[in-house]
């Protein structure tokens, strides 16, 4: 009724109904992520041409994830203003080529099982969460509509693990351990958000612990060859045990060491080795800095409250999508709101994690800061299908899901 006598439309209506708090803080990581990567890429090899027209390689390299997020804001605004009940219908066809892009990739002898595709170079593991996603809240919702059956405890749980488990094994077996591990958070809290009974939950703890010794050391080494060695060089790390930092304990060694020793305030942006950076020495590797370990350039350049003020944002970030799932006006929304949540979440934890020895080293981007290229676009279609979930939560065309009683 305000619409009308305003003579507001639709489509003013939803962009006054975005929730501009997510909107900010989001791309408050996106610029924060730019000025980053041109001091974590500043010593990174390019060619003369982009040398001449930027200065810098960090300006060249920060210029393109501007290009990424020129793209990812049409993913987002997208995503955003086209009910989500209508873009989870993407998720098969989606979910289904990125299994086939993961297979392809599968074949690639490089340790990053990369795809070119119209001169864009991508990790298809990106696309297959995503999409997993997309599908997991699609059909834990519609399913049981078609049949009582579908919304048995049974059957969701068997659901989420199908379509979880597939390309989870493919991505173990690429050796991606990082992006295999984060499927873990995302299918419990898919059971928790999807109404799989507690006794459920319980009984699949207890039978995974009893199964975690065969996991680790009979299946793990059968689908990556890479995260045995991780995990013992890890627990052997935290132990205090002597390493070899020149060859396996390399990044570790030195990641910790550069976010340890930046005090309160750090060494300062784009620091040069005077000031006894070890970043700018080239410790760690250089080749990863803008992407993997992004944020040990963070910690050492600037220091604890520099770190402390990204892990605020985030935590503000992520509490905004728990808003959003709480008020979401069915099950598909709470799914979409809550996985998304949950693999941001899994993706800071684990690439802040790894870089103050809190987990082995996985090899994976942070959210919105790292230089990745379509991973950027991916998180922000993400953010659109939360935002999605806030504008349309009033929206009653599609009726709640009912309850099914066990």
């Amino acid at each position: 009724m305000l619409a009308a006598h305003t003579g507001m439309t639709p489509f003013l209506r939803k962009i006054l109904g975005m929730n501009w708090m997510l909107i900010l803080f989001m791309y408050g990581l996106l610029i924060f992520g730019v000025f980053m990567i041109e001091s974590a890429a500043r010593h990174l090899p390019v060619s003369a041409e982009a040398l001449a027209q930027y200065g810098s390689a960090g300006a060249f390299y920060a210029a393109k994830q501007k290009t990424w997020v020129l793209l990812g804001s049409v993913a987002f605004f997208g995503a955003a203003l086209v009910d989500y009940r209508w873009i989870r219908w993407l998720g098969i066809p989606v979910y289904a080529a990125g299994l086939v892009l993961m297979l392809m990739a599968l074949k690639n002898d490089a340790d990053v099982h990369q795809l070119e595709l119209l001169g864009l170079t991508f990790q298809p593991a990106q696309l297959g969460i995503s999409s997993g996603i997309l599908l997991i809240a699609w059909l834990i919702q519609d399913l049981p509509r078609v049949h009582r059956w579908f919304g048995s405890p049974l059957t969701r749980i068997g659901l989420i693990g199908v379509i979880s488990g597939v390309p989870f094994l493919i991505v173990m077996k690429m050796g991606d351990m990082g992006s295999a591990l984060v499927w873990i958070p995302v299918v419990i809290v898919a059971l928790l958000v999807g109404g799989v009974p507690f006794r459920y939950l319980s009984f699949m703890s207890l039978v995974g612990a009893g199964l975690l010794p065969i996991l680790y050391f009979v299946v793990l080494p059968m689908v990556s060859e890479r995260g045995p060695k991780r995990i013992d060089l890890w627990l052997r790390m935290l132990q205090g045990q002597e390493v070899d930092v020149l060859d396996d304990g390399y990044a570790p060694h030195y990641a910790t060491m550069a976010v340890g020793k930046a005090g309160w305030k750090g060494v300062g942006w784009n620091a040069p080795p005077e000031k006894n950076s070890v970043v700018a020495r080239g410790y760690p590797s250089r080749l990863t800095l803008h992407n993997d370990y992004i944020f040990v350039v963070i910690g050492e350049e600037l220091g604890f409250r520099g770190s402390l003020a990204l892990l605020s944002t985030y935590t503000v970030l992520l509490t905004g999508c728990l808003f959003v799932a709480f008020y979401s006006r069915d099950m598909s929304g709470r799914l979409l709101a809550s996985l998304v949540l949950t693999l941001i979440f899994a993706h800071v934890f684990e690439s802040v994690g790894m870089c103050v020895l809190l987990l082995p080293i996985t090899g994976i981007p942070l959210p919105f800061i790292s230089y990745s290229g379509t991973f950027v676009v991916i998180c922000m279609f993400l953010m659109g299908l939360v935002q999605s979930v806030w504008i349309h939560r009033f929206d009653h065309a599609s009726p709640r899901l009912e309850t099914v009683s066990h």
